[in-house]
């Protein structure tokens, strides 16, 4: 058994932010699927929005985040993170994140617009802000003597009171498979913290990699915490469409910067959908395009910066310039194809502002989460920013509690289970699963397709579940699970819905409810 105070699950900004926060006075171990720096936060390309220009203000930046959230933010949470913004970032720079210089601006750094912001607070590094942020960070813990890093680790599930026979609802830890050795190892922790980002890889088209199989939400509702919502799943507007290029995103900070969208004969659409035009909220711009794609009958759309100078392109968006360019797309002579493809989970376990949820000593930070900050529609570049306060908040949260004593863990029990006899059991259904969730759960819904789906992710849970009580488990075992799990939470939340709000737009009830309410749903 391993033992440490904290567990993390998850190598993201918000598990690497509770990390170093901890590390100083706490043991900490980081669970991470793949390498250190493997997670959707490497990706981010547009940046982190907060409000350091004196032209802007706290208040505007938190009415932006409202209107973008369609009603649905909890008010409370959106002052508490923005109001944190400028120290988070402040933090960053202390540790030698590279942000994009500007000599002219008051702040030293240049900032950007993008959709749904009034003014531009979009603080990056060049168009690769995940990564420059991620390598810094990680640096920084591979050095710091406290933090151990799982690598190649999964974990299977939480240890809770239940599961040891005591009373209460408290976590003590995980058991995790390392996949190295293929073995099943139990870790004890003191505090366990979910970091392990959303659930993009439930649909078969989506710019999150390979890891965004929706664990940490899985996990957290078989422990017994409760999800809010899950239906409000977004989908970003502008994906590369290109057969030799997989999931990769074109930053919204391209249409920040002026980027137009057209159809195959040059026209432009977006005045036509809303006034803010390419500038409105993703949830917007994303329907657009899909209503444009299907009623034309196209593959793509066509994101157009080439009007703009060439050294302008190349200095701004240098990682997507050279990505298309090998894909002999030249970004300062041509448009770029594009597509909506899922991008980001709004809903998540629920949580407070300190990242506590349902379970004690159980947390949740990031994109597994739910403060209530991103509503029904997430605004551009708050994923980030929240990633990096609650991350704080909670690690204060840890560090203001006494240490009890660690749980006597037992170890995994396998003894009952075989090696799988078909393992194409499990690349058929998580196929199946994908390619259901993309027809019938996607931009624009019904309640028929919704059923639809619901009745083949039921026959889809049972053959999984079937599956897992009898074989050995492995990385994609899972991970299907976990996904057929989380598809379960999106449906059932979309049809508690009815109206159409954000992300979530029902054409059984197109129109908006007077009054917004959260969907959430309570484990039996």
């Amino acid at each position: 058994m391993l033992e440490f105070d904290v567990l993390i699950i998850g190598s993201g900004l918000a598990g690497m932010t509770l990390a170093l926060h901890l590390a100083q006075t706490q043991r900490v171990a980081v669970i991470t699927k793949r390498n250190l720096q493997e997670g959707s936060s490497r990706y981010a390309q547009g940046g982190i929005a907060a409000v350091l220009d004196n032209e802007d203000s706290i208040e505007e930046h938190i009415r932006d985040t409202l209107v973008a959230g369609a009603g649905l933010c909890n008010e409370a949470a959106a002052r508490f993170i923005v109001e944190h913004a400028k120290e988070a970032i402040d933090w960053l720079i202390s540790l030698g994140v590279p942000f994009t210089q500007d000599a002219t601006h008051q702040t030293g750094y240049h900032l950007t617009r993008e959709g749904g912001h009034s003014h531009r607070r979009i603080i990056h590094a060049a168009d690769a802000t995940g990564n420059a942020v991620i390598s810094t960070l990680s640096q920084k813990i591979k050095a710091h003597p406290n933090i151990t890093t799982l690598e190649d680790y999964i974990a299977i599930d939480l240890i809770t009171s239940s599961k040891l026979g005591l009373a209460g609802q408290r976590a003590y830890g995980a058991y995790a498979l390392d996949k190295n050795a293929d073995k099943v190892v139990s870790i004890a922790a003191r505090h366990t913290i979910l970091a392990s980002g959303g659930v993009g890889k439930v649909y078969l088209y989506t710019t999150n990699p390979d890891t965004a199989t929706g664990d940490g939400i899985a996990m957290g509702w078989r422990a017994g915490c409760r999800v809010s919502n899950m239906e409000f799943m977004q989908f970003h507007p502008t994906c590369l469409y290109h057969p030799h290029s997989k999931s990769f995103l074109i930053s919204e900070a391209v249409r920040g910067e002026g980027g137009i969208l057209k159809l195959t004969d040059g026209s432009r659409f977006m005045p036509e959908h809303d006034p803010r035009a390419e500038l409105a909220p993703r949830d917007i711009v994303a329907r657009a395009i899909d209503f444009e794609m299907k009623k034309h009958g196209l593959d793509c759309v066509y994101l157009d910066i080439s009007y703009k100078p060439a050294d302008f392109i190349r200095e701004h968006f240098p990682t997507i310039y050279a990505h298309c360019l090998e894909l002999g797309i030249d970004i300062t002579k041509q448009p770029i194809p594009v597509v909506p493809a899922v991008h980001f989970t709004c809903g998540g376990l629920l949580t407070d502002l300190h990242g506590r949820t349902d379970v004690e000593a159980l947390y949740a930070v990031g994109e597994v989460a739910c403060t209530g900050l991103h509503g029904a529609n997430r605004l551009a570049s708050n994923s980030l920013l929240e990633c990096l306060v609650i991350g704080k908040a909670a690690a204060s949260d840890i560090l203001a509690t006494p240490k009890d004593q660690l749980a006597n863990i037992p170890d995994w029990d396998d003894s009952q289970v075989s090696d799988p006899d078909e393992e194409v059991v499990i690349s058929h259904n998580w196929d199946e699963l994908r390619r259901t969730m993309w027809d019938y759960v996607g931009i624009v819904r019904t309640t028929k397709r919704l059923h639809r789906a619901q009745h083949r992710i039921q026959l889809l849970t049972e053959e999984i579940n079937e599956y897992y009580s009898h074989f050995h488990i492995s990385n994609d075992l899972i991970e299907l699970r976990n996904l057929v799990q989380t598809a379960e939470l999106i449906v059932r939340s979309a049809l508690l819905r009815q109206e159409s709000r954000g992300l979530h737009y029902s054409r059984d009830y197109p129109n908006k409810q007077e009054m917004a309410m959260e969907t959430v749903l309570t484990p039996d």
